[in-house]
């Protein structure tokens, strides 16, 4: 059979509720909203949760293996060689496979993942005016030493001194639509192809072309309406990096300036990623290639009194999901639960593949078609500090701080924004001791025992009784 192509446009740190097309009409998303409608929508995809503050990597090495949290190797800094990645095994099958960009799993499983790549960036973030990037290199060893541009910014010091180059002066989302164009204009079609573009954007620091910072005024800024000067409550991520982004407490001002500068990086993002579409187009490739756009994690930038991603509030755990191309239906949305790792079953079954063993996840293929309803509820871990449990209705997060353990219960239909806590309401009781039944029947099907990991949770969860 005749297998599509497949091109995965990763963003990092982009929130579920940035794309216009999708019910933001503050942002400007041309583009994306083009792939929206060209496709299918999960509007309700999400990350399990992080093992570590650096969310993107744990998630990263969900997509790429299929796997939950506690069934990847450590936090996902390198990845199990018994677990077959997805670029791994799409070559295996036929598929050319080709990356650029972001890559936080380790060099050896990018090597067992891609056949040939470009503008390589092994690490969590940088500068994305002067990004240290790899060529490909066939070895797998990537232990260049050439010297840095003296004008680098040293974000990542170790991947700056032993990169191949630092590219100063393009733009991280530019420099990546420029590899990837290239990529496609190159395909001979002699065989299917796997592109993988992991994009840096729109993680800070939030720099941007000044055209795009100027499409968003800060004093026009809506503030969310879940909007606080400080998180009520020690949820056992306040002292992380991405929460020094900003001042205790967050002020209006400055919460409207980060929305600004986030949105404007989201737009000058959605412009590099029309020239990949538009470039897919021109190779005459549109109608035979399967365009998956997602994101990473998402992000409070001010939302309950945070900046981050490390929490579980829907801000933080919602990312964007489109699915377009060959077969797909064109501009509907569907709302089951599904998670990012889903993505590689669900690309194995569209292109007629089977679905390795070790992979997880369940393919979304009978979702696209409405055949199926879903599962009924998802779970999201963080550390060892934070569990939750949503359903169609409800949302209960847990936490163990410093010996003490809160609840929070959220009717997500009539408070969309997780603005009022329900647990302490006598009328909410019977929800909240079911979804914690719940919540421990997801503990013991994904694994979260772990000693050091979810074990610790537990354990404090358990002392401080029900």
């Amino acid at each position: 059979m005749s297998r599509p192509n497949v091109l995965v446009l990763l963003t990092d740190d982009q929130r579920f509720d940035t794309i216009a097309a999708l019910g933001n009409g503050k942002i400007h998303t041309p583009n994306l909203d083009r792939l929206a409608r060209r496709g299918t929508s999960f509007t309700r995809a999400a990350i399990m949760g992080g093992s570590c503050g650096a969310v993107c990597m744990p998630s990263r090495a969900m997509l790429h293996t299929g796997r939950t949290l506690y069934r990847i190797a450590g936090q996902g800094e390198t990845i199990d060689p018994a677990h077959v990645m997805l670029g791994e095994h799409l070559a295996r099958s036929g598929y050319a496979t080709w990356a650029c960009g972001k890559w936080h799993n380790g060099r050896e499983a990018f090597a067992r993942s891609f056949g040939g790549g470009a503008e390589i960036f092994f690490g969590g973030m940088a500068d994305h005016w002067n990004v240290p990037v790899y060529e490909y290199d066939p070895s797998g060893k990537y232990d260049a030493t050439l010297p840095c541009c003296k004008d680098a910014f040293h974000s990542n010091e170790l991947e700056h001194r032993h990169a191949d180059h630092i590219r100063c002066g393009v733009h991280s989302s530019t420099l990546l639509a420029d590899a990837a164009v290239r990529a496609l204009r190159e395909q001979s079609g002699e065989k299917p192809f796997f592109m993988y573009v992991a994009f840096l954007a729109p993680h800070d620091p939030r720099t941007m072309p000044q055209r795009f910072r100027e499409m968003y005024d800060a004093d026009r800024i809506e503030l969310p309406p879940n909007y606080l000067p400080v998180h009520p409550f020690d949820n056992g991520s306040l002292a992380g990096r991405d929460e020094e982004l900003e001042k205790w407490p967050r002020t209006e001002q400055a919460i409207r300036r980060h929305v600004a500068e986030y949105y404007g990086m989201i737009s000058h993002l959605d412009h590099e990623i029309g020239r990949i579409l538009d470039a897919l187009e021109a190779g005459g490739l549109g109608e035979s290639t399967i365009v998956v756009f997602a994101g990473d994690n998402g992000l409070a930038c001010g939302q309950h009194g945070l900046m981050g991603k490390q929490s579980l509030y829907e801000h933080s755990v919602r990312v964007p999901l489109i699915f377009a191309g060959p077969g797909i239906p064109a501009d509907a949305r569907r709302e089951q639960f599904c998670y990012l790792s889903d993505l590689y079953p669900t690309l194995c079954d569209l292109a007629g593949l089977e679905i390795p063993d070790t992979v997880e996840g369940r393919s979304l293929r009978p979702d696209l078609q409405r055949d199926a309803p879903g599962p009924a509820t998802r779970y999201h871990c963080f550390q060892r500090v934070q569990r939750a449990v949503r359903d169609d209705r409800y949302k209960l997060i847990e936490y163990v701080v410093g010996g003490r353990r809160r609840t929070q219960l959220f009717d997500l239909r009539e408070d969309p924004w997780e603005m009022r806590n329900l647990a302490g309401e006598r009328a909410a009781s019977g929800e909240v001791a079911r979804l914690r039944k719940e919540l421990a029947r997801l503990r013991d099907e994904h694994d979260d025992h772990r000693a050091g990991q979810g074990g610790d949770f537990w354990a404090g969860f358990a002392a401080e009784g029900p």
